[in-house]
This record gives structure tokens, C-alpha cells and sequence, in this order.
């Protein structure tokens, strides 16, 4: 066996091991995989080691980080690599298969916290607004937008999502996130009112006879993928006159903000959005503070200068 080929049987192992254990998502396997075999990769390109990542030294590591930044990666992204580095050895040091933990005393990268992009309550209604419910595939649309936003759903969540994780008599969602941890989460009567419509006048239409599981699907039947979601809320944003820049989670980030605005308790919000940190919710108290701080600018006889 080569050297690439040990590397690849421990990253293999390594995978089945945190599938099995934390049950991690397929995308979060393969982030953790993308994020190991650029060390694979880099250590092949290096003369000073035999290449194995069982024999790598902490120098070996800092060097990798390093040129990794150097090459234009964001502190975020070198942090998250470091962290799928450590948990990767603290594996190998429990298989017996390295003596010594060479990633152990390795700083993260100082990581600015940024803001998340969130939408004003205007906007969100503009953009909910946009579909064409005439049709089925608009309707389809509304429901899900709807959904995402009742929800604060990942993306990813919602596109999977069955028949079966919806109760409409109780008004609730059963979501199975990240690390298979369930959370119920309560729709609101206007989710509701258009998840109804959907599955009574657009859904028959789309599957055209066809049987599927899925929640939200495509005119051939399928479950939509997040790519294609993700087109769709762009080509929405657009048509609603929405100039920010989107990303997958903007709805979610609005949908914390919202509440908080309103009054609702920080460990509620973390507990709809499936944090298992409450210092990942904490972010959206800064969001909230910055509207109301706007708001007070805007609209307070003394609010400026």
C-alpha cells in the first residue's frame, strides 16, 4: 500500500467513525474530508515528510496553516480546518495510532465575528409576496419561503424534509439537524394556511401521479435540491427589489432577529434554531441591538448629531 492510499483508509475510517458516532450529516462528512485531503495533498508536495498523516508534527501542521493563509484563505476557513485537524488526531491518538497529538497546543486563528446579513420585516414580506400563486410551482414557492421563515430552517433541512415531519393538526415541524438532534419547532397559522394550499392544489399537480415522500417537490417529481432552492430565492430576492446580498441562511438570520426584536428570550431562539452553543445564538443579539439602534437614529428627535 502507498502512501496516499494509508491516508485515504484513514480518512475513510475516520468518516465512518463520526458517522457512526455523532451521526454527521453527508455534506458535513464531506466538508470534513475536503478539509483533511488538502492536508493529504500538501504533505505529498512536501520533501521534509514521508507524506503519512499518522507521522506529521506539530510543525508540520503550523506550516500547513500558514500556507494555507498565505494563499489567501480566511482566518474562518483556516479555524474550521484546524478544528477537523485536532478532532482527526484526537482520533488517532485513541486507535493507538500516533503516540503524540501534534495538533494539541495549536491556537485557532483570531476569527473577526461578522454580522449576519438579515433582512427588515418589509423585505421579508416583499420577498414572500413575489410568488406567482396561480401557478403550482408559485405556490410551492410560498409554502416553502413561508416554512423557512416560520422556521428559521438551514436550508439544507428544509429541501429534505417529509411529509411525515409535518403535523398540521399540532402546527409543528420535526426537524432531525445537525449531530441528529430532533427539535419541534411551531409553524404559525400563516405557514400553515399556505402549506395547506400547497398540499391540497399544487403538490397532486406536480407529482402528476407519481408517489413521493418528499415534502417540496419538482414538476418531475423530485425532492428540490439546495442548489436549485437556492436559485429560486435569488431570482425572488431580485424580482422583490432586494439589492443585499443573500446567502443560504438569510431568512434563518432573519427569522432570529425578528424574534429577538419582538421580545423572545435568547435560549428560545437557540433552542428553535437547534444551537447546541448559545454563544452561536448570541451573534443575533448584536443584529438586534443594531436595529434598534438604527431606529432610534431614524425616528428620536435626538437621535443625530
Amino acid at each position: 500500500m502507498n502512501t496516499f492510499e494509508a491516508n485515504i483508509r484513514m480518512l475513510d475510517e475516520f468518516t465512518d467513525v463520526l458517522w457512526l458516532e455523532d451521526g454527521l450529516s453527508r455534506n458535513t462528512l464531506a466538508s470534513y474530508r475536503a478539509d483533511l485531503m488538502q492536508l493529504v495533498e500538501w504533505l505529498s508536495r512536501r520533501e521534509q515528510t514521508n507524506g503519512l498523516l499518522n507521522d506529521v508534527t506539530q510543525a508540520d501542521l503550523l506550516a500547513f496553516l500558514s500556507d494555507r493563509i498565505a494563499q489567501g484563505a480566511k482566518a474562518s476557513t483556516a479555524s474550521r480546518a484546524l478544528a477537523c485537524i485536532r478532532r482527526f488526531y484526537r482520533y488517532l491518538l485513541r486507535q493507538g495510532k500516533i503516540l503524540i497529538d501534534p495538533a494539541v497546543n495549536i491556537d485557532s486563528p483570531k476569527v473577526s465575528r461578522h454580522l449576519p446579513v438579515s433582512l427588515a420585516e418589509s423585505e421579508v414580506e416583499a420577498l414572500l409576496a413575489v410568488s406567482d400563486i396561480k401557478q403550482p410551482l408559485g405556490l410551492r414557492d410560498r409554502a416553502m419561503l413561508e416554512i423557512l421563515y416560520a422556521a428559521g430552517l438551514r436550508v439544507s433541512e428544509l429541501v429534505s424534509l417529509a411529509i411525515s415531519q409535518v403535523r398540521q393538526d399540532m402546527g409543528v415541524v420535526r426537524i432531525l439537524g445537525k449531530g441528529n438532534k430532533e427539535r419541534l419547532i411551531p409553524l404559525g397559522d400563516e405557514a400553515l394556511y399556505w402549506l395547506d394550499l400547497y398540499l391540497r392544489e399544487a403538490r397532486p399537480i406536480l407529482l402528476a401521479g407519481k408517489h413521493s415522500n418528499m415534502l417540496f417537490v419538482t414538476t418531475r417529481g423530485d425532492a428540490m435540491t439546495r442548489q436549485a432552492f437556492w436559485y429560486l430565492i435569488k431570482r425572488h430576492a431580485r424580482q422583490a427589489g432586494i439589492v443585499k446580498q443573500l446567502s443560504p441562511h438569510t431568512l434563518r438570520h432573519a427569522f432570529a432577529t425578528h424574534l429577538l426584536n419582538h421580545g423572545a428570550d435568547l435560549r428560545v431562539v437557540q433552542l428553535l434554531l437547534g444551537h447546541s452553543d448559545i454563544s452561536t445564538t448570541q451573534i443575533y443579539t448584536h443584529v438586534a441591538r443594531e436595529r434598534l439602534r438604527q431606529l432610534h437614529a431614524r425616528h428620536h428627535p435626538r437621535g443625530k448629531l
